[in-house]
């Protein structure tokens, strides 16, 4: 019997509607060499307001793992929301797989829209493009927020079982995943939590809609993050920059943000964490969830608020975030 009902395909087009009603539009950007951005935008752009651009993650597309912050940040900033290449309409004909090339097509996406200057927030995957942005075009990137952002890891630490994955293939079959087994294998690798049951016919459903589409260009993308890394390849950023990391972490561990909160390469951002969270203060860990921050969204909101929106927040505040730790 045909199919006649997807829960997918459903709420992706809610999604459409949400997005529209809080004051966002879609387009898109011909780059004119194989490769076609497309992003949400500000319906009325507002010059009083900062911009802020959100990078988003391997999961799926912009509109389904930012849908939960777009109606707060835009009380607040012309916000600017691409899907990254082979997510959602973003494409290129190109050979390239890295995330300095993903950050070169957002960069030309943002000029394509006339915006200069920025904030911007990438989470997992996403953080990779956003560190890449700001090394890349940094009078273009005002302040930034990685997320969960596992730029510092290097090849070896694979090897050396720093990851619950033991090969790159393991992890491509668990983030890119295939069967409704795949994705219930994913869900315990990035949330921290049990996940009630879901029912096949819907984790099917998903993946038909959601997974099928680009599967070997997606690999790409993650066997470029591996391929040849070093942490002292890692460019220097000098953007006022936020770390926020997951306390269970199992996709990239939180040993890796301590890496990066170390990192010498970005010793300008170390100051400027210290002084605007407390003294001691590099990183931001929340509490009791995984990498996908299990029902911690409004915590990550208020860290992100504090460090765009009211830089002058006291160290004393900042320690009384219920949930939270900071390091």
């Amino acid at each position: 019997m045909a199919k006649c009902f997807s829960f997918a395909e459903t709420f992706d087009r809610w999604l459409l509607f949400s997005f529209s009603r809080a004051g966002l539009k879609p387009t898109t950007a011909d780059l004119r060499d194989g490769t076609v951005m497309h992003c949400w935008v500000p319906k009325t752009y507002k010059p009083d307001k900062p911009n802020l651009l959100l990078l988003h993650g391997l999961g799926a597309n912009a509109k389904w793992q930012f849908n939960g912050f777009i109606s707060r940040f835009m009380a607040r900033f012309n916000v600017y929301v691409p899907d990254l290449l082979f997510f959602g309409d973003s494409y290129t004909t190109r050979p390239e797989r890295t995330e300095q090339f993903q950050a070169q097509c957002v960069a030309g996406l943002l000029e394509a829209q006339g915006v200069r200057k920025t904030n911007v927030f990438g989470g997992s995957y996403g953080a990779f493009v956003a560190y890449s942005l700001a090394a890349q075009f940094p009078e273009m990137v005002e302040k930034l927020v990685l997320c969960a952002a596992g730029v510092c890891m290097e090849e070896k630490d694979m090897d050396d079982g720093m990851f619950q994955v033991k090969s790159i293939d393991e992890a491509v079959s668990i983030m890119l995943p295939q069967t409704p087994e795949k994705i219930k294998e994913m869900l315990t690798v990035v949330l921290n939590k049990p996940v009630r049951f879901v029912p096949t016919c819907f984790l099917q459903d998903f993946i038909d809609v959601m997974c099928t589409e680009y599967q070997q260009e997606r690999t790409g993308l993650i066997n470029s993050l591996f391929k040849d890394r070093k942490m002292s390849d890692l460019p220097k950023i000098t953007q006022p920059t936020l770390i926020i990391w997951a306390e269970y972490d199992k996709v990239f561990p939180l040993e890796l943000g301590h890496r990066l909160k170390r990192s010498k390469q970005i010793f300008r951002t170390e100051v400027f964490l210290i002084m605007h969270l407390d003294e001691n203060a590099q990183l931001v860990v929340i509490q009791d969830c995984g990498h996908a921050f299990d029902g911690k969204l409004k915590e990550m909101y208020k860290h992100i608020k504090s460090f765009l929106v009211d830089p002058l927040l006291s160290p004393k505040k900042a320690h009384q975030t219920k949930g939270q730790k900071v390091h």
